[in-house]
């Protein structure tokens, strides 16, 4: 996938911000049991002899359904950082499976206050997205858009995936009720010329935080967590050393113009919230907390054992998303 290649912040050594694991390897593992657990779930509610209501979230569409979304952002970088917002319309149709998706298009793009025209191929792309339990959610070809819309396009598709994920969890009936998906293999976003190493590996903490039974809405917690005992490579003896308090998720190694190497290694995660429709299933606001706390080395050979004095700061994320 390109959306870790091309990231919101680019402040000369970091680039990505953070988001690979959050559309990548949720995609693989919604797609893997996502129709498994939606029949259990089905079956679950249909259980005979239950004395309780469950939660049922499904997604019910009406086709040329009407969505509008606002997606504001604040992207802090170790060096500089930039606030930006968008706009996703929406629409409801059929695929040609017949399977109702929600069409995307983009617009109204400023970043930091300022308008951003969108080129002709940007304003042309569409993101089709869907919650019902008959698509496979795919990452969209991104090669034509322009690199200021991938953070939004992919943010975006990490929601619906999230959503997807936890919809389709049988156990999640009651406030409270928690699931842990263990999935921790690495995702890397290297690409061998700038950046030579880049890893990821995340778990999966899920919780039905709220219902409100009067407003018809359910808030779901969806955690990305480093597992216990991540399988991202770290090359150098001082990349093993925790960077905070859980084993190192994340690794990157670029490159630099000089000839040396920014190497960064350390921790990272993602806390998504979402407010579903009980009614319709809709997505109504999503938020996402995506920090990375790095420590970095600036070595001279590509080994990473000529290193100078480390550097700690931390990458931080912050998305939501509401109707507008």
């Amino acid at each position: 996938m390109s959306a870790g290649t091309i990231a919101w912040i680019d402040d000369g050594i970091h680039k990505p911000c953070g988001y690979r694991s959050g559309t990548v390897l949720l995609l693989g593992l919604a797609l893997s049991i996502h129709g498994t657990l939606f029949s259990q779930k089905k079956q679950a509610s249909q259980k005979p002899g239950a004395t309780y209501p469950l939660l049922v979230l499904v997604r019910h569409y009406r086709e040329d359904e009407v969505l509008r979304y606002r997606m504001e952002g604040i992207n802090q970088g170790h060096l500089n950082s930039i606030r930006y917002n968008v706009h996703a319309d929406g629409v409801v149709k059929k695929n040609q499976s017949g399977i109702f998706i929600e069409e995307f298009r983009w617009s109204n793009l400023r970043v930091d206050n300022s308008p951003i025209p969108l080129s002709p191929a940007s304003q042309k792309f569409r993101e089709d997205l869907s919650l019902s339990p008959q698509y496979r959610l795919s990452v969209p070809d991104l090669s034509k858009v322009q690199p200021i819309l991938i953070g939004p396009i992919t943010d975006l598709l990490t929601f619906y995936a999230d959503a997807l994920l936890a919809m389709n969890q049988p156990s999640l009936v009651h406030v409270g009720d928690h699931v842990y998906v263990k999935h921790g293999i690495p995702n890397s976003w290297a690409d061998g010329n700038h950046f030579i190493l880049a890893e990821d590996a995340i778990d999966f903490d899920i919780t039905l935080k709220a219902i409100d039974a009067a407003g018809h809405v359910a808030t779901l917690v969806v955690r990305h967590v480093p597992p216990s005992h991540p399988r991202i490579e770290l090359p150098a003896a001082w990349m093993q050393t925790p960077v905070s308090d859980t084993p190192n998720n994340w690794v990157q190694v670029q490159k630099m113009s000089s000839g040396k190497y920014a190497a960064e290694v350390g921790k990272e995660t993602f806390t998504d919230e979402i407010k579903i429709s009980t009614l319709s299933g809709k997505i109504i606001s999503a938020s996402m907390d995506n920090p990375v706390d790095v420590l970095e080395r600036i070595c001279s050979d590509s080994s990473l054992e000529s290193c100078g004095a480390p550097a700690r700061f931390q990458i931080k994320r912050q998305i939501t998303l509401n109707q507008d």
